[in-house]
């Protein structure tokens, strides 16, 4: 029997991929924008208006905010010559002000140094989320089941998703947050134990996406605590929420680890 189930092995090959950080996606696969620093102020003023979101700004200088992006590449359609999004995945970061892409980003910066020591103390080695779908479509959520997969493999780094609120490290808020869900929403974050993280995951629960603006959303609780970790993306990719955690428990950025 044993002969058997290794010839299956190596017929299947290796599933999982080995280095999540430097695995090549797609160029169709939208990351990380590069903004020209030649674009004229008509052309950022037409991109400005196209934004249903208002992820564009022309002052004080051509920036787009992920943290507002849906990622529908519509500017890129209209503008190409001054906007592309490229397949980088590494985007997410502890800094909501790091978000901001101009002409000079070659790169989403991650701060280690504003990272909480005790997070890094406690939780290097594992972590235990609980997921919260505050109004979420489904779509981020299905990503973060996807991290678990055997293609992403996060349990490897003593990552997983829990049940209970009161067996886990932090929280991963997806979806705008609506009224209905804010109270739900802070008895889960109450019920996990001291000291825990805040992880906001996909453009809603970073900014409200294209839903900021409506009465039905509520976000009282996103504005009340410090947030440790932005995933940015409509919907994120795994590579971007594994990543970016993996920067935050580190010591050293994953380049030099």
């Amino acid at each position: 029997m044993f002969p058997t189930e290794l010839k299956i092995l190596k017929a299947h090959g290796t599933q999982y991929i080995r280095n999540l950080k430097t695995v090549e996606l797609h160029p169709l696969f939208r990351g990380r924008p590069e903004l020209s620093g030649e674009a004229k102020p008509k052309d950022i003023n037409e991109l400005e208006r196209l934004c249903p979101t208002g992820a564009i700004s022309a002052a004080p200088e051509f920036s787009l905010d992920l943290g507002r992006c849906m990622f529908c590449g519509e500017c890129q359609f209209c503008k190409p010559q001054i906007i592309r999004f490229t397949n980088d995945y590494n985007i997410a970061t502890n800094r909501r002000e790091n978000l901001t892409v101009t002409a000079s980003t070659k790169a989403i910066h991650f701060d280690h140094k504003a990272v909480r020591p005790e997070i890094r103390k406690l939780f290097g080695s594992a972590l235990k989320l609980r997921q919260v779908s505050a109004g979420g479509d489904n779509s981020c959520e299905m990503e973060l089941n996807a991290c678990g997969n055997v293609n992403f493999d996060m349990g490897r780094f003593g990552i997983e998703f829990l049940a209970s609120p009161r067996h886990c490290d932090g929280i991963v808020v997806t979806g705008p947050v609506s009224q209905n869900m804010s109270a739900a929403l802070q008895m889960c974050y109450d019920a996990v134990p001291e000291p825990k993280i805040l992880i906001l995951a996909g453009t809603e629960a970073i900014s409200g996406g294209m839903f900021n603006n409506s009465p039905a959303i509520d976000r009282s609780f996103v504005e009340k605590y410090t947030t440790d970790l932005f995933v940015p993306g409509n919907p994120i990719h795994p590579l971007t929420f594994i990543n970016g955690l993996r920067e935050l428990l580190l010591e050293l950025p994953l380049s030099e680890s």
